[in-house]
């Protein structure tokens, strides 16, 4: 019986002379099958589906189990499955991910499993893009894949409010690593290297660095730090909807001043916090409803307002991290739709978060700010041999 799977039969390798001719030392027949996993399913139920014997199955499982737990697997990843003509399981294969297969082969006394993996070359690839439609939509477009387009985005909102900064004409370029097998074969990808922003005639440009202590941030062209300031916006996917001073208030329908940014997400989505610091308070605020305000170095206080939620184990006095998620979107407090009210308070004053000058991280130097050069200028001479024809570069291994 088959249920929630596809089985596409494959290959079929019968006997290589016929049936009547064949011998002893003849292999069995086998049928190999590939099985592509659909949502519910597990390697179980999928085993069962393809006729094989529940008792056969689980110790075929016992046996993959020290080296791939079958719950991991993803929904479209695809089985291999080699049968006999008696439909006993005589081979198992999985490729966890692009370049890694798993096999696994019976053996008169049980079950083999063999691990393969497949060397994976850095190549550095570059992409250029216009940004239209938003710098996510550019860049994936453009060939970058998504979670390091996330990851760009999140480390560029230190300086970047891509609600406000980007104008029509802005370009991105990005440099980051693909991982292909000695055959060419794309693997994956790796690490971004390098980015640059053209915002209305100004260039920023970022390089990744790594540290000998290990930490591995953002620079710019002087080793000034990109990471330790303060998030623009702290939070994925929002939409400024009221901005920083003089309004007319929503809900109270008169003129008065609005001490922060307001902006538009869905309810739920995660609020990070801007930068390091401690909590210095989590209730629900008249107003404001739930907020968390955030103490950080040098008389700073960020505040977010109208939450759904606190993240749970949050409490007052805890230190947190730059980027730790402090609660959900909401609605809370005087309030027309689910928003997050973002202030920067300086000394009990409260400034606008888009336009403030905040404290920044400590700049490399000495030998730290020579190793960095030393990569920069390495990483421009890899990138100038990216051309049109040439979209990749290889890189030298680790």
């Amino acid at each position: 019986m088959i249920s929630n799977l596809r089985l596409a039969l494959c290959l079929c390798v019968a006997f290589a002379v016929p049936a009547a001719q064949a011998t002893a030392s003849d292999p069995p027949a086998e049928a190999q099958r590939i099985v592509t996993v659909e949502p519910g399913d597990t390697l179980g139920g999928l085993l069962g589906d393809a006729g094989v014997d529940s008792a056969e199955a689980h110790a075929a499982i016992a046996a993959l189990t020290p080296v791939f737990e079958p719950r991991h697997l993803a929904v479209g990843q695809e089985v291999g499955l080699r049968m006999d003509e008696e439909n006993a399981l005589i081979g198992l294969e999985i490729a966890p991910r692009p370049g890694h297969t798993i096999s696994l082969q019976r053996q008169d006394e049980g079950w083999a499993v063999q691990e393969v993996v497949t060397p994976r070359l850095r190549h550095l690839a570059r992409v250029d893009a216009q940004v239209t439609g938003g710098v996510f939509s550019a860049l994936t477009r453009a060939g970058l894949p998504a979670p390091l387009t996330h990851s760009l985005i999140r480390a560029l909102s230190h300086e970047v409010d891509f609600q406000r900064d980007l104008q029509p004409g802005d370009r991105v370029a990005v440099a980051f690593e693909r991982l292909r097998g000695p055959d060419g074969d794309l693997l994956g990808h790796g690490q971004l290297h390098y980015a640059a922003l053209t915002l209305s005639g100004r260039v920023l440009e970022v390089w990744r660095h790594a540290r000998p202590d290990g930490d591995v941030a953002w620079y710019r062209a002087d080793g000034r730090p990109l990471r330790g300031g303060f998030l623009r916006t702290p939070l994925d996917g929002a939409r400024l909807t009221s901005g920083f001073g003089m309004r007319r208030h929503p809900v109270l329908g008169y003129s008065r001043r609005h001490t922060g940014l307001d902006f538009g997400a869905p309810s739920g989505t995660p609020i990070f916090a801007a930068a390091d610091g401690t909590v210095a308070s989590m209730r629900y605020e008249r107003g404001y409803g739930r907020t968390v305000r955030l103490r950080h170095p040098g008389g700073v206080e960020t505040v977010y307002a109208h939450m759904s939620r606190f993240t749970r184990g949050l409490k007052a006095g805890a230190r947190i991290r730059q980027g730790a998620v402090i609660g959900a979107v909401g609605s809370t407090g005087m309030s027309t739709g689910p928003h997050l009210h973002y202030e920067i308070r300086i000394a009990g004053v409260a400034q606008n978060p888009a336009r403030v000058a905040l404290p920044g991280g400590e700049p490399l130097r000495g030998r730290e700010l020579t190793a960095f050069r030393e990569h920069r200028q390495v990483l421009g001479r890899q990138m100038a041999g990216l051309t049109a024809a040439h979209t990749e570069v290889a890189l030298a291994a680790d």
